[in-house]
């Protein structure tokens, strides 16, 4: 009787021992059959590295199970276990699951890519590299930043280089008594002048506000992307220039105070 035993024990060790191996290569075929399919449709490598080994040791978590099965172990003991412990862990690692998640949608989604110039998570800067827990931006003054995904992807995302123009929002204030006519054509011609800014659309210019010092002129012109902070510069300075030597006054705030004697 004993000896059935044993023999009934290594035959269904010796089975389990069959199912986990070759459960565990058919968890890595599986895995590498997924990553294959991915790169084929040109998938992220990134989703491809986060997709393919969460494949492969969810395929892994069967097999085992089915090995202890096997064995005679009660295995709904264990998938209790197994579903406590990742509880748990899934409790202690909220705050990095919910960036892994972040990044997977991240990439799934692609509101931008590695070279864009965003505004995230409050850091502005360009895309160096989006990771599986955090995106790296680089600031304008050559900072690194290191921005937590669920940082990035549960706020507005403003992608400044997903469109090939952009326009420049600026105002110029000149005084009262100037000649209307005269400062705009000067404008314009302060933007004709400039190559980098487009005729087609063609710049805009108006009166935005009577203020209290000033009468103030929107102008917003149209400039490549990757031209918009040379040229935003570069009209500034000339638009100063120009005024000066057109004789052009650039109001600043003052008050007049009126002093009354009493006897």
């Amino acid at each position: 009787m004993d000896s059935e035993l044993i023999m009934t024990f290594i035959q269904n060790l010796v089975v389990a021992a069959v199912i986990f191996f070759v459960g565990r290569m058919a968890a890595g075929w599986v895995a590498g059959l997924c990553r294959r399919m991915m790169e084929t449709r040109g998938a992220d490598p990134i989703l491809v590295s986060f997709l393919g080994s969460t494949i492969h040791f969810g395929v892994l978590a069967f097999v085992v199970i089915a090995a202890l099965g096997q064995l005679g172990i009660q295995t709904t003991s264990v998938v209790a276990i197994l579903g406590a412990a990742g509880l748990a862990i899934a409790l202690a690692f909220q705050g990095s699951l919910s960036n892994l998640a972040a990044g997977a949608l991240l990439v799934t989604f692609r509101p931008f890519k590695v070279g864009d110039f965003i505004e995230a998570g409050g850091t502005t800067g360009i895309v160096e590299e989006i990771q599986m827990f955090t995106t790296q931006i680089r600031t304008g003054d050559n900072k690194t930043v290191i921005v937590p995904n669920a940082g990035v992807a549960s706020g507005n995302i403003v992608n400044y280089s997903t469109k090939p123009t952009r326009r420049i929002d600026l105002v110029f204030g000149v005084g009262y008594e100037a000649d209307l006519d005269k400062v705009r054509s000067n404008i314009e011609a302060v933007l004709s002048d400039d190559e980098r800014v487009l005729k087609d659309p063609e710049p805009t210019i108006g009166i935005v506000e009577l203020g209290d010092n000033s009468v103030n002129f929107a102008v917003r012109p149209w400039v490549k992307s990757e031209d918009y902070w040379p040229t935003y510069f570069a009209l500034q300075e000339n638009m100063k220039k120009r005024f000066d030597s057109e004789g052009i006054s650039i109001p600043y705030p003052q008050r007049e105070v009126h002093l009354h004697q009493v006897a």
